[in-house]
């Protein structure tokens, strides 16, 4: 059986994006280590355990792939990653507690209830969870 191990979003800034997608939105450390001459290799994931074998790389957005990629990605408003979660409109309320921007708040979508944040390192992030 073949399973995702790692995946990985583009950002601006590695550390940065470190502090956001743990202090803000609450994923843990998986791996932090600094490569040498500035880089950075960093991957979050599912805190207390949960999705222990799926990691997420926060990966340097820049260069002439990624950043042609990211730029066309958050201009047209497509999020570059989805997560879920078990009560968006309680989620919803604490993240913009926290100053996290929603360029779309909560909405039905077909069959989940779904609202997209900006992760202030490029991308347009969206949280699902499943209606019904």
């Amino acid at each position: 059986m073949i399973k995702v191990a790692m995946t990985s979003v583009y950002v601006d800034d590695v550390a940065k994006a470190h502090a956001f997608y743990t202090e803000v939105l609450g994923f843990e450390t998986r791996v932090n280590m600094d490569l040498g001459g500035g880089t950075l290799f960093v991957t979050v994931g599912a805190p207390h355990g949960a999705q222990r074998d799926l990691q997420l790389l926060l990966e340097p957005g820049q260069g002439p792939i990624a950043e042609p990629y990211r730029t066309a990605l958050y201009a047209a408003g497509i999020p570059s990653i989805v997560f879920s979660v078990e009560d968006l409109p309680a989620e919803y309320d604490r993240l913009r507690g926290l100053g996290v921007r929603f360029p779309h708040p909560p909405r039905e979508q077909g069959p989940v209830l779904a609202a997209v944040f900006d992760d202030t390192v490029g991308n347009l992030v969206q949280l699902t969870q499943p209606l019904g």
